[in-house]
Order: C-alpha cells, then sequence, then structure tokens
C-alpha cells in the first residue's frame, strides 16, 4: 500500500464514524468515514506529470486532495479490521462460487470465532480498493498492481492457464441490481480488485443450452454495520450536505458534458451557495452516494437520492437515459505507454455497452448496470469508439457530467500547499485519558483559532483565538478537568492561509 503521510485531511468536525474499537454503531446519529483511493500521483490526459499548482492544467485532481489514508489492522486470527469503517474483513480468499452459494455461505462461516459474518453490499466493498492499482487490460500489461492492499488481504488474478482472464478476479456483493442486464439477466453487483472496476455479473445461469454459463466469483465476508447509510439534508441553496460523511454536494449539474481537464477546470473554479472551494470527488466520495435501490428500468430515475437532480441525455439508442459522472481519479494501465488515458467514472443512468449479436452485427445493451463505476478516455473524439471499448462494448463519451463536491466545514487543502500553509500535529499517545499535546506549526505569523469539537459537530472548547509568531506553538487540551464524556472529538485550527482538523480520541 502507498502510504501517503496524512497531514491534511478532510474529515468533517462531528462526522466521523466511531470504528469498532471505539465503539462503533452506539451513538446515535452513526456516521462514517470514507476512506481515501490511496492514488499519490498526478496525470495529464496520458501519463503522468509533476504536481500542477492552481491555474494550471490538471489542477484539482484526486492525488492532490488528501482524505483519510488506508488503515488496517491484521488481527492474526483469520480477519482484518478496517480503522476507518470499522468493518472487519475476512482475510483469505474463498474458492469461486455462485452468487447464491456466496449469500448462503455467510451462515456457517466462523473464521476468527466470529458467526455474525454477512456478504458486503457493493458500497462496504468498494471501500476497500484502492487506485494505487494498476488495470492490465490491454496487449501488454508491465507488472500490474492490484487494486487491494496485499500486505493485509489475499489476492489472485484469473488463472489464465485454466482459460481465465487475468481480469477475472471479481467479488460478490450481496447487492442486487434493480434491473436488468444483457439479454434479461438478473444481476448482482461485484468488485474488481484486478481492473478497478464495479460491474453487474449475472446470478443465474445464462445462454442457450449447450452454451450456457453459470458466473462464479470469490468471496470475501465482512462482519460489523453502519456503513455508507447516507443522512441527506437539503440546505436550500443548491447544495445537499450528507450528514454521515460531512461532504456537501452541487445539487444538480449543469448539463454540460466536458473531457477530463475541462471537468477539473469546472469544478475549481465553481461558486455556488457562496462557496468556492469546490472541487471534482474522488471516486469513492461519487459511488457514496449512489443509490442501489433506484434505476432507470425499476423506478424510472437515476440511481441517486431524489433530492438530487440529474440532467436527462439521450444515450447512443436514441432513448432517454441518464449520464456518466466524472471523478477526480485517474483509472492507471498497466500499459508501458499512456498509463493514465482513462479517469474513473460513475453511472446514474444505465452502463450501456455494445454487445456483438451472432450475426456479427452489434447491439446496445444495459451491461453493468446502474451504479457500474467504469472508465472513459480524457480527451480525444467519441466518435472514434462507435462500438465502444473494453470486452463489453462500454460506451465511449468522453464528454461527461460534473457533480463537484467539497467538505461541509471547509477543510481540505491540496497537497502540493502543504509547505504553505499552517498544519496541526498531535504530540503524544492518541487514544488519551487525561490530556493531549497538540502542536500547531505556522509558516508565518497570523492570527489563530484553535476549536475542540464533539462528535456533534459543536464547538467543545476554544484553546487558542489570537496571533501567533511563526514557528510551533503547543497547547494542552485537558478534558480530565472538566465534564467531558468518552469519545471522538476534533481540533481545528483555523488560519488566514488554510485550516487543519485532527481527529483525537478521549477514552477517560
Amino acid at each position: 500500500m502507498n502510504t501517503k503521510k496524512i497531514r491534511w485531511f478532510r474529515v468533517s468536525a462531528g462526522l466521523c464514524m466511531l470504528s469498532l474499537l471505539v465503539g462503533a454503531g452506539s451513538a446515535p446519529g452513526y456516521t462514517y468515514t470514507l476512506p481515501d483511493t490511496d492514488q499519490s500521483l498526478c496525470y495529464d490526459s496520458l501519463n503522468t506529470i509533476s504536481f500542477p499548482y492552481a491555474g494550471e492544467p490538471f489542477y484539482g485532481q484526486d492525488a492532490q486532495y488528501n482524505s483519510e489514508a488506508p488503515d488496517y489492522t491484521n488481527n492474526g486470527d483469520g480477519t482484518v479490521s478496517d480503522l476507518n469503517t470499522g468493518l472487519m474483513w475476512q482475510q483469505g480468499l474463498d474458492q469461486k462460487m455462485t452468487w447464491d452459494d456466496a449469500v448462503a455461505g455467510a451462515s456457517i462461516c466462523t473464521i476468527g470465532g466470529y458467526t455474525d459474518w454477512r456478504l458486503p453490499s457493493v458500497k462496504e466493498l468498494y471501500s476497500l480498493i484502492l487506485f494505487s492499482g494498476t488495470d492490465p487490460s490491454g496487449p501488454s500489461p508491465s507488472n500490474p498492481v492490484p487494486f487491494i492492499d496485499i500486505e493485509y488481504f489475499e489476492f489472485e488474478y484469473g488463472d489464465t492457464l485454466s482459460g481465465e482472464r487475468l481480469i477475472d478476479a471479481q467479488y460478490w456483493s450481496s447487492t442486487v441490481y434493480q434491473g436488468l442486464t444483457m439479454v434479461g439477466d438478473s444481476t448482482a453487483f461485484g468488485v474488481n480488485f484486478a481492473d478497478g472496476r464495479i460491474k453487474g455479473y449475472p446470478r443465474d445461469v445464462v445462454g442457450q443450452p449447450g452454451r450456457d454459463f453459470q458466473m462464479t466469483s470469490f468471496v470475501r465476508y465482512v462482519r460489523g454495520n453502519g456503513y455508507a447509510e447516507n443522512q441527506f439534508s437539503d440546505n436550500g441553496d443548491g447544495t445537499i450536505t450528507d450528514l454521515a460523511t460531512g461532504l456537501m454536494w452541487q445539487q444538480s449539474d449543469d448539463s454540460t458534458g466536458r473531457n477530463w481537464q475541462e471537468a477539473l477546470e469546472y469544478a475549481e473554479t465553481l461558486t455556488l451557495a457562496g462557496e468556492t472551494d469546490w472541487r471534482l470527488p474522488n471516486v469513492h466520495e461519487l459511488q457514496s452516494i449512489v443509490d442501489y435501490t433506484r434505476s432507470l428500468q425499476e423506478t424510472d430515475s437515476p440511481s441517486i437520492d431524489p433530492m438530487f437532480s440529474c440532467s436527462e441525455i439521450t444515450d447512443e439508442g436514441g432513448t432517454l437515459n441518464y449520464g456518466f459522472y466524472w471523478t477526480g481519479t485517474t483509472h492507471a494501465n498497466a500499459n508501458l505507454n499512456q498509463t493514465g488515458q482513462f479517469a474513473a467514472y460513475v453511472t446514474f443512468g444505465e452502463a450501456l455497452g455494445w454487445m456483438m449479436t451472432p450475426d456479427s452485427t452489434y447491439t446496445l445493451r444495459d451491461v453493468h448496470g446502474a451504479g457500474a463505476q467504469r472508465s472513459d478516455p480524457k480527451t480525444g473524439d467519441p466518435d472514434d469508439y462507435p462500438y465502444g471499448h473494453g470486452p463489453q462494448g462500454d460506451v465511449v463519451r468522453i464528454y461527461n457530467l460534473v457533480r463537484c463536491v467539497r467538505n461541509a466545514d471547509g477543510t481540505g487543502i491540496s497537497e502540493e500547499s502543504e509547505s504553505a500553509a499552517a498544519s496541526i500535529e498531535i504530540s503524544g499517545s492518541n487514544p488519551f485519558s487525561n490530556s493531549i499535546s497538540l502542536n500547531c506549526i505556522l509558516p508565518i505569523a497570523e492570527h489563530i483559532t484553535l476549536n475542540v469539537f464533539d462528535s456533534s459537530g459543536r464547538i467543545a472548547e476554544t484553546l487558542v483565538n489570537r496571533t501567533l509568531s511563526e514557528g510551533i506553538h503547543s497547547f494542552c487540551w485537558n478534558p480530565s478537568g472538566s465534564n467531558f464524556k468518552a469519545g471522538i472529538y476534533f481540533c481545528r485550527l483555523s488560519t488566514t492561509s488554510g485550516n487543519s482538523v485532527v481527529k483525537v480520541v478521549y477514552s477517560n
């Protein structure tokens, strides 16, 4: 795993999930943490580049905005705990099995001595995907990297000796598509940790007699609850806040298709609801607002909460549909040339593809299901891809829609700006029982405010509110002498040059 040091990270005060280690799910208004995608490289439309500055082309992409770094613990009993999501995972792999067997197998799983295992939802499963991986699809992959942390989790590529493709490393989720794919297939979503995508897979036997096929996939069971439950609030100003994640969303897209560079520029220059710190969401963030209970086929709507508005499009077959939405995450390829040609998008309408029929003609089908995550070329002419891209002929649009995001509490800073803005760091143990020291690092003399927020987002105490000189200033917070309850708190340093937040755990 790429262990980026996280000094600046996007976390909303009071909107961070209580993990299993600190009593997950025990508090009202249970919230959750979106792990970072682990993408640390910047790209232009083809390859890696040095980090661009504000106003330069390709500024504002995934690697320039940090969030909670992937953080796991090997429990030594065949399980791995995710310290961000609070979920506990099966470390190893079961052999590939059908979806029905995968669902049924959870009830007899006793790994680590636990008996409450279950098949994860697609959002839970997707929380493990890392975009430090490289997609081996294509003619000459060079040392591909899986889209999962193989330091903690067992992983296998497809068995090419038995006729599988290298990318046949799909994992079942429990999330059933509210619609049909291909030629009327009942479908469940899965995550592919070999090529870094979400798609729907047939749950039952498909194909004509004598040529029928039963899909089998890997299984990784999970335990723990509460992850990926949105709590949307309409702010009445063209924005929606998810109180579960602390992310504020653009309520409506502007109906304009853009290539990836244009999408980045639009997000970085957007002013909405009086705020200017909008950005193109990373792929974990955008996938977090998919509503997998909704679909064009089943509910005649996009796969998103009705509080949001999605522009209608006319798709490649001439019918009403809903679009693909760009993320700031590059979908890197393992080929030697043009490793950064594609960026990830999330579908809120049907994930269409051109499939060849037995008479060698092409037909347009919903091949992956609404809520799939795929990738498009960042630039070019869609007409150059008349029958799509990849083995299922994914339609190529290039000019996709944009839904911008920001942190509701105003935190978040570009990684390249670390040296120019103030920061806050913890000194000593965390969790702590009596007091904790906080170092405020100021590159210039300026007025600062250092507040402590409780888990509901209210200011619990103001530690500092004055002008300080350049340098490192240490402050101590001692909740043990007051009537503070044990739990999660957030220490936020606010300055004219930026904001920084650290999470602390008071164990009383």
